[in-house]
């Protein structure tokens, strides 16, 4: 169960949630999509193209020429001081190969989405035909939600308690913006919600739905807007996964020189250990991403180097407040330090 705080104007989080259908669909797995804010049918039209093998060495390489000509001309301007330092990795080699890449700029083919099964779930669609009572002791549209994978898993075959005879194949489960008051829920509305159980007994249903399956799922929630903390610890321990997305629109790192190669930070809040009472924390706490034209690309957050022309005083200050957040990586445990050495 993969959990992903969107980012305020749900842009970057919507493009992460599109990659995970599209891998789906790449990978040949059966696809169940549910959304209460657009119909699911919009949202397959719109999943990103496959790079192919040799389309993606190409990019790689006009990206790598470019990347060349950029460390050429900051080798002019950086002092003999720091041209000795190691270089940080801030991308993956290009020798390592997981998954598959895509082109945000295309959309993919019809032919391509037609080649597995799909399913999807509109809520404003499936509500009009159930009377309005609730099941499980919970939200009318989560109990919905849930009845509906319960009945893809049980008669698609993923059971994994019931075994099939014929071929086997992963459900990639998808939800946009839960616990939004598109669901009909209101925890994102106030600080005393009137039903602040609803989610995670939706979650703890889920869960349990996904251990016993061949399944896999990955949940946007709108984090921004849960003042509750307790609800949203809550939800979280309850996840394998969870990631958060922090986009610079709007803040002042968006105008900041020290952040201008980057849109967001990623921050990995958790990651699955198995065998485990307790989730795992990642370490690695200096994740950054950026839209290029083509690609969306998660990398090491890499600060540039003191320039005087560049930065002034106030964006040196930001930097060493950036040094205490990020605690790790540009650096600062090579050598020993807690703050920055620029």
């Amino acid at each position: 169960l993969v959990f992903t705080e969107e980012d305020k104007y749900g842009l970057y989080s919507n493009l992460l949630f599109k990659y995970f259908l599209a891998e789906g669909i790449v990978c040949g797995h059966d696809l169940f999509v549910a959304s209460a804010k657009e119909h699911p049918d919009n949202i397959l039209k719109e999943l990103p193209a496959p790079l192919l093998d040799d389309s993606y060495r190409k990019e790689l390489g006009d990206e790598a020429a470019a990347v060349k000509s950029e460390d050429f001309q900051d080798s002019m301007k950086i002092a003999w001081r720091y041209q000795n330092l190691p270089k940080m990795e801030t991308s993956p080699t290009t020798y390592t190969k997981f998954g598959h890449y895509y082109d945000v700029s295309k959309k993919m083919s019809p032919e391509l989405c037609q080649s597995v099964k799909l399913h999807s779930f509109y809520l404003h669609e499936e509500l009009p035909f159930e009377p309005k009572m609730k099941t499980w002791n919970m939200n009318s549209g989560y109990a919905r939600l849930l009845q509906s994978i319960q009945r893809i898993i049980s008669q698609g075959g993923f059971d994994g308690s019931d075994p099939q005879k014929k071929q086997r194949n992963v459900l990639r489960i998808g939800i946009q913006s839960l616990g939004s008051i598109l669901w009909g829920d209101d925890v994102c509305c106030s600080d005393a919600p009137e039903d602040p159980q609803s989610l995670t007994k939706f979650l703890y249903v889920l869960r349990g739905l996904l251990r016993k399956s061949l399944s896999a799922c990955i949940i946007t929630v709108p984090a921004h807007l849960i003042q509750n903390k307790a609800i949203m610890e809550r939800v979280t321990n309850l996840s394998d996964m969870v990631v958060g997305l922090e986009s610079f629109i709007g803040s002042e790192r968006e105008t900041n020189p020290l952040y201008k190669d980057y849109h967001g930070l990623v921050h990995v809040h958790q990651i699955p250990r198995l065998n485990s009472l307790i989730c795992d924390v990642s370490d690695t706490k200096d994740l950054a991403f950026r839209l290029k034209r083509k690609q969306f690309t998660i990398e090491r957050l890499h600060l540039p180097p003191d320039l005087s022309d560049t930065v002034s005083r106030a964006s040196k200050q930001d930097l060493a407040g950036s040094a205490k957040l990020l605690s790790s990586g540009c650096g600062a445990m090579a050598i020993g330090k807690k703050h920055l050495d620029f």
